[in-house]
């Protein structure tokens, strides 16, 4: 008969960890009688970090004292008491391979059903002093188990724990588990595991995901995490490209032209994607910059066009310097915001733009205009005036050759003159609201980045949705790092201390390269002390949060990931470079 060992609680509090601060509620510690269990917690106890822990789905944390016994045997540890490793139930029997989701158990007075494995967090190797234990945990296959409250009621530590039902499936804990975070899984077992009505609705959507790329025979890859790198296409690495034409657009904006050195054709890019450049003689090491494709995609030419910037080193060279049969090192085009090329598609689209932004939105136009798209076209677009107005002729060509456009451009200087179709004003909501603009609309946006949250909330406000409204950021991506608090905003910069001698890494999205220095053990560790926004979850190599493009070099890993990343990328987490590195990053 399975019993409840030990009941352990903590409430959330601020842990120093490597110079930062967690707010966390990792930190669990027996308590005597019984406690009251209730759907979202059980009483004196709590979660500092809610995207990945507590809630109904996950209201208590089981953990067995078989694999207590098994981690201080492996890890050589005789302090591993009850509650240390987070969870609020200590158990003894209910071990993960034989625990399914879905199996309800009354305990006390109160039930509970099995909804997932734990998260792979790195609070735990935090806890424990053992950085690699999220690892450790899947590898092991001894991840411990939430529970969601049935009905609730007291327990205390001696009661006895008895199954009142079985899940659907029988999939125990570390199968399901396994299938998540480790390689060569079996297509009917995602099969099944999408059809256990008890797994968590975020667990529940991995495995969809993976289906589905599984059953359309997609490259195998890592566990979704939300911001999965598309599969690299065209080259590896950085080629010579020549330049072939350069154009002014207006005051400010000149497109350039690139093709191969010697006329072979290039791999055609999707509408929307970008180039990434690295500029020899703008800077030493060489500055890489990410430019948008601004024309019709092709493979005989590629078109960037780029805004002169007053302190910008690279748009500078590129805009006095650079000359007609010039070539420039340049990565293949990539990027997720793209206009999916479905000639079924009727869903209405409005590109919206502002300034420079105009460039890959400009490229979607080419493209539908290429299609004679049926769909409703709304093109919205502000600059300041009209000779800071890239492509105006252009769009409009391109808009008037579809049957159901609409184009609406406004000029922001208050003494700018305007012609049809510009108008003076700005885009806010008021002005979105008053043109009618259709609430199914598929939205792409490309601007500064306060244009582009503003524009968000507007578009959201006016009953446009939310996952329907995709936008382009050049820049460093938000963050993401679960539990840290009181963290800053700095720009990146060189790390403190002597310069490293090892390979120089060059942070594109940040515009910075760094020679490797082999006092940090992780690529992101290098990132991290040069301020440098970053995300992970369990910094070892399990959850993949941290999967980053590579557009040059190779990297090593210690430890190795318990599943290799997807092709052209590397999980900054538990990398170190092999050679000069670039990084989408």
């Amino acid at each position: 008969m399975a019993r409840l060992l030990s009941l352990n609680v903590g409430l959330p509090q601020d842990v120093p960890w490597q110079g930062r601060t967690v707010h966390t509620g990792i930190f669990k510690y027996p308590v005597d009688g019984p406690r009251m269990v209730r759907k979202l917690n059980i009483d004196g106890d709590g979660q500092g970090d809610l995207n990945g822990h507590g809630g109904e789905i996950r209201a208590v944390l089981v953990y067995q004292r078989q694999s207590y016994e098994y981690w201080r045997g492996h890890l050589g540890r005789d302090d591993l008491e009850y509650g240390r490793f987070g969870e609020n139930f200590t158990v003894d029997g209910l071990p993960d391979d034989q625990v399914h989701i879905g199996d309800r158990y009354r305990i006390g007075k109160a039930e509970f059903e099995v909804t997932q494995p734990r998260v792979t967090c790195f609070r735990v190797g935090m806890r424990l002093g053992e950085p690699e234990m999220p690892a450790l945990l899947v590898a092991h296959h001894r991840p411990g188990f939430y529970l969601r409250v049935i009905t609730e009621g007291r327990v205390q530590a001696g009661d006895e724990i008895i199954r009142t039902r079985t899940g659907r499936h029988r999939m125990s804990v570390a199968a399901i588990d396994a299938l998540l975070y480790l390689p060569d899984r079996d297509l009917d077992q995602l099969r099944t595991a999408v059809d256990i009505p008890a797994l968590s609705p975020g667990w529940q959507a991995s495995f969809r995901e993976l289906l589905e790329a599984a059953e359309h025979q997609a490259p195998a890859g890592a566990p979704p995490t939300g911001a999965e790198p598309a599969e690299p296409t065209g080259w590896a690495g950085f080629r010579p490209l020549r330049v072939t034409r350069i154009k002014p657009e207006s005051a400010t904006v000149s497109s350039i032209h690139l093709a191969t050195p010697d006329s072979t054709p290039l791999p055609r890019p999707k509408p929307g994607q970008y180039l990434t450049l690295r500029v020899t003689g703008a800077g030493d090491p060489p500055p890489v910059r990410n430019y948008s494709l601004s024309a019709a995609p092709s493979d005989s030419e590629y078109r960037i066009s780029v805004k002169r910037e007053t302190h910008g080193v690279v748009s500078r060279y590129l805009h006095t310097r650079l000359r007609v049969g010039d070539t420039v090192d340049v990565a293949a085009p990539q990027g997720e915001f793209v206009l999916p090329e479905d000639g079924d598609d009727t869903t209405p689209v409005l590109l919206l733009s502002a300034g420079v932004g105009v460039t890959p939105v400009l490229g979607m136009l080419h493209a539908l205009a290429a299609a004679h798209s049926e769909r409703d076209v709304w093109w919205l677009h502000t600059a300041r005036s009209e000779a800071e107005h890239a492509f105006a002729a252009e769009a409009h060509q391109l808009l008037t050759s579809l049957d159901r456009s609409h184009e609406h451009v406004y000029y922001t200087a208050p003494t700018a003159s305007v012609a049809p179709p510009a108008i003076r004003g700005r885009l806010n909501r008021e002005t979105l609201a008053a043109l009618g603009l259709p609430a199914a609309a598929t939205t792409y946006l490309c601007g500064p980045s306060k244009f582009m949250d503003a524009m968000r909330e507007a578009l959201t406000s006016i009953g446009l949705a939310t996952d329907r409204i995709h936008t382009e950021l050049f820049g460093t991506l938000p963050a993401v790092n679960p539990g840290l608090t009181g963290a800053t905003r700095t720009p990146p910069h060189q790390p403190p201390g002597p310069a490293g001698a090892g390979p120089r890494i060059t942070f594109t999205r940040s515009g910075l390269t760094v020679p490797w220095n082999e006092d940090y053990r992780t690529v992101l560790d290098l990132a991290e002390a040069c301020d440098i926004p970053t995300r992970w979850s369990c910094r070892t190599g399990v959850c993949h949060t941290c999967q980053t493009r590579i557009l040059c070099g190779a990297v090593r890993y210690r430890p190795d990931p318990l599943e290799p990343p997807a092709r052209g990328t590397t999980l900054v987490c538990c990398s170190q470079p092999e050679t000069d590195l670039v990084l989408d990053l």
